[in-house]
């Protein structure tokens, strides 16, 4: 039986366009893309250039801390760019899919964890202290695998044909490792395992995430490592491991509310977005936001020329705002806007009806207020504020004492949404995260 665990402080948003089960199959999509930004923790290199033909797990960027680990391609095709960046930092690889789809082969007789390198699955788990691809020293004492996501307008992680090679996935998993595999399930999900042990988790977002979970199940001390993942990657791992086959199918929800018909799309990770939304975008009169991924933590991406971006599984439409006209702006009463701390009327509509967000922040940068309006969404034994004032301050000592090494991120993604200040605490907590691991290691 799992074991049950409530999560009480956090905040479900409402926002407006939940995509429905309906799954459309994208056939438009010819040019895909792998951005290094997406897998920090490594310096990336081209394994390719411009013009190369590639398969399907060929090789396009390596790691230059350890060659083995690469970035793949997900199609077969010809490379058509390294876009760069300022000073020549590679931004992204894209390959166009052409002719018959062919696919690079893997040694069986290597290890698990050199095929796990070499095809790219490796750089798709997420290592705890830092936030980073894991490093390839470093022995995880627990590996961590949420099966859900609570993000606003999240789609479910697993369905009836990925999640067949789960359980083959946390089996390569607890090879991996001296310790356990925890899987994480949202209560009333039904799924099982043999080989790890199950966490049900009910409560609001962040109940979904995997620092949520780490932290109510067992800490990250220092010095210990833990690796992530979600379900869907463990899968890939499972279905690797059994056929030797490298899945680069995603389904991806197309959500928030300036889409039309807020649906699935069955597609290939890096998918062009241009060919995704084409047809898909109703706000046409105001300048609109796509946000590759959930509100929250998502990157902000181009819809002509942007592309499907780690974990690949959504896309959010919202518009800017920057041209909205207001009667009597933040003093209105109207009950369409949405507040936590309900300084408007909507909470007697019920803050569960979906409201329709926009990009603005509405509220300018201040210093830091210590009001305990972190502590309500942030559901870890440590005190928030206190952690980003030793960041800020780049006190090493005080950032280690405050729990720095159990957080990512994505774990300040709702303080950050609650912060009366304005501040831009998960960049702060990756400054925090690269300056330690800059100086500690």
């Amino acid at each position: 039986m799992a074991n049950l665990i409530t999560i009480k402080k956090g905040l479900d948003i409402p926002l407006q366009g939940m995509a429905t089960s309906e799954t459309k199959e994208d056939i438009n999509t010819d040019v895909f893309a792998i951005n290094p930004d997406d897998f920090p923790g490594y310096t990336w290199k081209a394994a390719v250039k411009a013009g190369d033909e590639v398969k399907s797990g060929s090789p396009l960027l390596y790691a230059k801390e350890c060659e083995e680990i690469k970035l793949t391609s997900p199609v077969s095709g010809k490379v058509v760019e390294i876009h760069r960046g300022e000073r020549r930092k590679i931004e992204y690889v894209s390959v166009r899919r052409e002719g018959e789809e062919k696919v690079s082969g893997f040694e069986k007789s290597d290890s698990l964890i050199l095929n796990l390198y070499k095809s790219g699955l490796f750089a798709m788990m997420r290592q705890r202290p830092y936030d980073i691809v894991p490093d390839f020293n470093a022995k995880p004492r627990d590996i961590f695998v949420t099966a859900f996501d609570t993000a606003p307008l999240a789609p479910a992680l697993l369905d009836s044909q990925n999640s067949k090679y789960l359980e083959s996935g946390l089996k390569a998993l607890a090879s991996l490792t001296e310790g356990k595999v925890y899987l994480s399930v949202a209560t009333g999900s039904g799924i099982t395992s043999s080989v790890a042990e199950v966490f049900e988790f009910k409560g609001p977002h962040p109940a979904g995430n995997v620092g949520t979970q780490i932290a109510n199940i067992k800490p990250v001390n220092k010095g210990e490592t833990v690796w992530t993942l979600d379900a869907v990657t463990a899968c890939r791992i499972g279905k690797f491991v059994e056929t030797g086959e490298l899945d680069y199918s995603t389904v991806v929800a197309l959500t928030g509310p300036c889409i039309d018909n807020p649906h699935m799309v069955s597609t290939t990770i890096g998918a062009n977005l241009a060919t995704l939304l084409e047809n898909e975008i109703k706000c046409e009169g105001g300048k609109v936001r796509v946000i590759s991924g959930n509100v929250l933590t998502g990157w902000r991406v181009s819809k002509d020329d942007g592309f499907l971006r780690y974990p690949y599984r959504q896309i959010t439409v919202i518009e800017e705002g920057d041209q909205t006209d207001e009667f009597m702006g933040w003093a209105s009463l109207s009950p369409k806007k949405y507040s936590v701390s309900r300084t408007f009327p909507a909470f007697l509509r019920g803050l569960s009806k979906p409201f329709k967000f926009d990009a603005r922040i509405k509220g300018g940068h201040r210093a830091m207020i210590m009001s305990g309006e972190y502590d309500k969404v942030f559901p870890f034994d440590i005190y928030p504020e206190y952690l980003i004032k030793a960041i800020l301050a780049k006190n090493i000592e005080k950032m280690e004492e405050r729990g720095i090494y159990e957080v990512a991120p994505e774990d300040f993604a709702l303080p950050e949404f609650v912060d009366t200040s304005k501040l831009e605490l998960q960049k702060i907590v990756r400054e925090g995260l690269d300056y330690l691991r800059k100086e500690t290691m």
